[in-house]
Order: structure tokens, then sequence, then C-alpha cells
């Protein structure tokens, strides 16, 4: 079988195909409490996420950060309590049994227990979930025996559970999850139980369904081994997104920071934090980005295009200087709690990355060369 050739429809559209539009997951204000009365305690505390179709998100973060609460709550299985979830386009916060069943069914669960059927081979397991559905039965055994070979089981499709190993059954659990071709597959520690070669099959199995079905996938893992695949990043610490980062433009902003003079004596894995807090803008032709007299709440380096500085004395306004790719501005007013002391105009189309006075004063104190240099720069401009 080709690498680049899909695996066996069991139909001929898929149970996502009816579904349009981006986002397929929109989290808004989420929260949510366990236990009631004196007992109620809260573990997660206003999240908010947006997912769009043919993503790979994984979500990442320490035991008890509340990633698998909010896996279950986007897969219909807990209640939601406070704020907005909407899943393949169905608002799940006060939607009754059947509409949450309805959402169920589209979904594709991987969880750490396999729950498999004892009595049943592993082939006999996978297809008990294409009877949910109105499979032609030809069509869904042959992609069954296909699944189960991608996953490395082909040698193994009629042994039951007793005969296999703990990686073995995640397998077949796997291809349970996936042989209805699902819009969207929620994955608790999927690689776990699997070695290095395993995990990497079953993650590039996933790429496959992104690639050629739209597959959106969210996964739960602590395995650093398949960070690489995910198209976004999303830690979580005690019950908040601390960060949500689109992995390839993460990439590009390092790529670029580390070619501003500013940035280059920092460590790599302190332009890599840098680049998780910062975010672009875009200011077209003529647009004050700062103005002179303004709070400073924002730190600022030019992606490309130019800018120029102007300072009001008196009644007259001169330029200062004109700032093109690479060049910073707005530390000043972060650096001395003074007000701006210059207006910043785009001279063309610009983007500019920036950093929030809380980012900006967190890189400032992780690097005494940051630092160091910012205040070189403010000397200079004086």
């Amino acid at each position: 079988m080709a690498e680049s050739t899909l695996l066996t429809s069991i139909r001929d559209a898929s149970p996502g195909d009816n579904f349009q539009g981006d986002p397929v997951i929109r989290v808004r204000n989420l929260n949510y409490h366990y236990g009631e009365g004196e007992l109620r305690k809260q573990v997660l505390f206003d999240n908010n996420l947006e997912v769009s179709r043919g993503e790979i998100v994984i979500m990442t973060g320490p035991s008890g950060s509340g990633k698998t609460t909010l896996l279950t709550l986007i897969g219909a299985l807990r209640t939601v309590q406070e704020g907005s979830l909407e899943v393949l386009g169905n608002q799940l916060h006060g939607a009754d049994m059947n509409k949450l069943v309805g959402v169920r069914r589209k979904l594709g669960f991987i969880f750490q227990a396999h729950n498999l059927f004892q009595s049943l081979t592993a082939f006999q397991n996978v297809r008990m979930a294409a009877e949910l559905f109105d499979f032609a039965p030809e069509r869904a055994d042959r992609r069954i025996a296909e699944l189960l070979t991608v996953l490395g089981l082909g040698h193994r499709i009629h042994y039951k559970p007793d005969s296999l190993s703990g990686g073995q059954k995640q397998r077949v659990a796997i291809a349970r999850a996936l042989v209805h071709q699902p819009p969207l597959i929620l994955a608790d520690e999927p690689t776990a139980a699997l070695d290095e070669k395993s995990g990497r099959d079953v993650v590039t199995l996933f790429q496959r369904f992104t690639r050629e079905d739209r597959a959106t996938i969210i996964m739960v893992t602590h395995d650093n081994r398949i960070l690489d695949v995910a198209d976004r990043i999303v830690n979580m610490v005690d019950g908040r997104i601390k960060s949500n980062v689109l992995v390839q433009v993460n990439a590009e902003i390092c790529e670029f920071l580390r070619k501003v003079p500013l940035f280059q004596r920092l460590t790599p894995g302190s332009i890599t934090e840098a680049a998780d807090k910062v975010k672009s803008e875009k200011h077209g032709s003529g647009t004050v980005i700062v103005a002179q007299g303004d709070k400073g709440d924002k730190f600022y380096v030019i992606r490309r295009g130019v800018v120029d500085v102007r300072r009001t004395e008196g009644a007259q306004a001169r330029l200062v200087q004109s700032l093109g790719e690479g060049a910073f501005f707005g530390e000043a007013a972060l650096l001395t709690g003074e007000p701006r002391n210059a207006t910043v105009i785009a001279r063309e189309d610009t983007e500019v990355y920036t950093l929030n006075q809380g980012d900006f004063q967190a890189v400032v104190k992780a690097s005494a060369s940051f630092e160091e240099e910012l205040r070189k720069a403010l000397f200079q401009r004086q």
C-alpha cells in the first residue's frame, strides 16, 4: 500500500463531510468545578481556545493541570457548567442528552484504558465500533484490516486481548477510534504504552488523517518524542491555558529573532520563551503605532516595513529617525516608567512583533545582556 494512498474509506462520505467552516472547536471563558457545597473545587479557570479543521494539537502540562478535564468536556463526556464550548458547530453548554450523544458519535476517542472485549479478537473489537454506523460490511472489513496492519498488528488481527501486549492493546483501541473516519479525534496519552517505533507509526497515521481527511486531532501527552508533529502546542498549568503556540509561526518568530542583534546574546531557550509570548501586529501606511505622551504598554520589533520616529518639542515636531526591519522601539517607557517620548508612524505597510509589559520585563529579568543592549540603545537615543 503506497504511503500517499488513503486507507480504504468505509463509506463514500466520512461522518465529517457535512461539517463546514472553521474553527471546529471554540472555547470561551470556560470554567469547571468538581464536587458540591464545601467540597466544590474549581479545576478550570476562564479558558479560551480555538482549533481549526485539520490541525494536530498537543496539550501538555503537569499532572493535575486540567488537560484531561478539558479534553472530556470537548468530547461531550462532561456537562459544561460555565462558559461557551462549541464542537463541530454544536454549542454544548445547555445541550440536552440527545445532542450530546449526537456529537459523541462524530468523534473518535482514545483513552489510556483500552476497554477491549476480552472474548473478541482485535478485528472483532474494531468491527463492533464500525457496526454502530451504517457501513457496507465488506468495505468496513477491508478498512479494519488495513488499519490494524498499518498499526503493526497485521499478524495479530485474530488474536484476543489476553494474547496481546499492553502496547498492542492500545493500538487496537486506536484502530477502533479511527475506523469510522471521525472529523475530530480526542486522544489521552495515545502513545504512552508504545515503544518509539510504534508511537511514531501512530502519529504518522494521525498526520495522514489530518492531511487527507482534514481530521482534527487533540492529544494530551507527556511524550516529548512526538511534539514535532504538532501544528499547535497548548500548555496548561493549574487549570489555565498558559500558552497556545502555533508551532510553524513560533519557529518563524524564533528564526527572525535570532537574526536581530538585540536578541543574539540570548540563549536558545530564552529566545524560544520570548517567541512564545510574541504577538504580531500589522499597521497600514500612515498609522500611528505609538503616540508621544501615552503610557507605555508594549515593546516593538519591526518584522518588515519602515517607521518614522517623530518627537514634538513645543509647537514643532521633528523627525528623529527612521527604523526598518530588525529595529526596535518602545523600550524607553517600559524601562523608565515615563510616558512615551516620541510618536512612531508607519511610513509604509508594516508588521511588528510585540511583547506586552509583563512579558518584556520577564525577558529583561532573564538576561542581563538583553537589558544591557536595551539601555545602550536608550542612551544613544537621548
